[in-house]
Formats: C-alpha cells, sequence, structure tokens
C-alpha cells in the first residue's frame, strides 16, 4: 500500500521539472510581453494531471525511452494551460481567478492573453514536431506520428474544442439535455484526459486493444472529474479552490448537478471512477499510483 500523499507529491514535483526542462528559452524582445504571458500561466502551478497520467501510462506499459513522452507531456500541458487562459476570458466565463491568482487576461489584458493562448498551442505542436523531426528510429517515429495524431485529434473540433463549442451553445439554451452535456463532458474535459492514457500508451508500444481500454478509462475519468467540478462549483471551499463558487449558478450555467442534484451527481460520480479503476485493474504492469490517482479524484477538494 503506498502513502498516496508522499507519491503524488513527488509525482508533481517530476513532472514540474520535465515541463522546465521541456519548455523553450524564448527571448524575443519584441514579443517579450506574450512570451512572459505563457509562461505566467504555464507555471502558474496545479493539479499536473495529464501530464502525469501521460507519463504513468507509457510507465504502465514498461516505456523504455522516457525521454521520449517528455515532449508530448509538455505539449498537452501547453494545450491545456492555453485553453484555460482563452475559457477564463470575458467572452467564455469571465473569471477574474485561477489558482488563487489574477486569470491572464487580468494580470495582462485581453488581446495579450489571446495571443499567449495561441502561443502555448503553436508552441505545443512545434515541440512534438521537433521531437519527430530527430527521431532515427523507424518505429518509433511511427508510433510518436500516431502520438500526434491523437494529441491534434482530441484537442480540436472532434474533441476539446467541438466540446467548448458546445458548452457555449448550451450557455444559450432555457434547457439542456443529458445527452448533451454528456457530450460537452466528454470532449471539453475527458478528450485531454483520453490523449494522456492514450498518447503515453501509444509512445510505449501497448497493443491496440490496451489503447482502447485506456482510452474508455479517460473517458470515465474525464466524466467524474468534469461532475466533480461541477459539485465543486457548488458546495466547494473557495480557499481550497483558489476562485469564487457559484460562478455556474450565477452565469445560469446548466451542470449535471443542475440536471441530477448533489447525491445522483456525487454517486454518477464514484460509479465512474469505479469502472475506470476496475478496467486499469485488467491491463498488466504495476498501477498502483495511477488507481489511487483516479481514486482521489473521488474525495478532491479542490
Amino acid at each position: 500500500m503506498i502513502d498516496f500523499k508522499t507519491e503524488l507529491s513527488r509525482h508533481v514535483e517530476e513532472v514540474e521539472l520535465i515541463l522546465k526542462e521541456q519548455f523553450p528559452v524564448v527571448n524575443e524582445s519584441y514579443s517579450q510581453r506574450v512570451v512572459d504571458a505563457m509562461k505566467y500561466s504555464f507555471f502558474a502551478g496545479g493539479k499536473r494531471l495529464r501530464p502525469m497520467m501521460m507519463l504513468e501510462s507509457y510507465r504502465l506499459f514498461c516505456g523504455e525511452r522516457e525521454a521520449d513522452v517528455k515532449p508530448f507531456m509538455t505539449a498537452l500541458e501547453m494545450i491545456h494551460t492555453y485553453s484555460l487562459i482563452h475559457d477564463d476570458l470575458p467572452a467564455m466565463d469571465n473569471d477574474d481567478y485561477r489558482r488563487g491568482r489574477l486569470t491572464n487576461h487580468k494580470q495582462f489584458d485581453e488581446a495579450t492573453a489571446i495571443l499567449a493562448g495561441d502561443g502555448l498551442l503553436n508552441l505545443a505542436f512545434e515541440l512534438v514536431a521537433d521531437s519527430m523531426a530527430s527521431e532515427e528510429n523507424a518505429e518509433m517515429l511511427m508510433r510518436k506520428s500516431k502520438a500526434f495524431r491523437k494529441l491534434s485529434n482530441k484537442a480540436g473540433i472532434y474533441g476539446m474544442i467541438g466540446g467548448q463549442m458546445a458548452d457555449i451553445q448550451a450557455e444559450q439554451k432555457t434547457e439542456v439535455t443529458k445527452e448533451e452535456l454528456l457530450f460537452i463532458h466528454k470532449n471539453k474535459t475527458a478528450a485531454l484526459i483520453q490523449a494522456a492514457l492514450t498518447i503515453g500508451a501509444v509512445l510505449a508500444g501497448a497493443t491496440e486493444e490496451q489503447v482502447m481500454k485506456m482510452e474508455q478509462i479517460g473517458y470515465n475519468i474525464g466524466v467524474a472529474f468534469q461532475i466533480q467540478d461541477d459539485i465543486l462549483d457548488k458546495i466547494g471551499n473557495e480557499e481550497l479552490l483558489g476562485k469564487p463558487i457559484g460562478s455556474d449558478e450565477k452565469n445560469q450555467k446548466i451542470t449535471y448537478v443542475t440536471l441530477e442534484g448533489l447525491e445522483a451527481s456525487d454517486k454518477e460520480q464514484k460509479r465512474l471512477s469505479g469502472e475506470a479503476i476496475t478496467l486499469l485493474d485488467t491491463l498488466p504492469g504495476n498501477n498502483e499510483f495511477l488507481s489511487a490517482l483516479i481514486s482521489s479524484l473521488i474525495t478532491r477538494d479542490r
């Protein structure tokens, strides 16, 4: 039985070091402001859940060259960060605080925040392209190509961006069905978690069946994670969250809690998380930390 808090702290530190090592040194005098804005949000801390899951997925399938997964970890976290910067903008959720400090557009300005998000997105794909361009092993290049495809797909119109668009459209409706809401959660939140788990598996050489299992696990985790976000926005602690609660209600946003109620939402979140752990247990390798990480999502308070 592992000491999860100790292990989590160690893993966060490990991921932070990787992200710092992978982030390019950028010195552009005329555009330094946008670089500063990119770093302001990228190095603001956070759970680092997605790159951590990618690394653990890679290790689960006994990947032998961890240098291969590091650019993909950083790229995914850059994409996640850019989405948060844009999500906080007045045209989206109009939030003033994230992770206990001013959002990017409040710290800088709206135009700079938009460009900072764009900069992170482009830098993410540059990192992956550089990794592929320097790859001499044909098998590993094929894996990286497949992983790149998954990253692009899950971050784009068939994933996160598509989910964000559906979310914006839903905010303009007086009624949203459960089916619509699950589509939003699947794409806006779960897509990048699916990317993390499947890319780690692909780069490590997992079979197609194993990759498909990781895709399902990612779906369960992502939807459960978003339901917990909805719950915390209703009954969470503002100090722990680092942002005001009740923003969903203030913005008249229909959430899983709105449709199903707190008790049913909590039950569904636990069911999805439990199924993910059960499926994970069918896979080879040491999944003790990854399993504990998934379990922690059930009881998280931030």
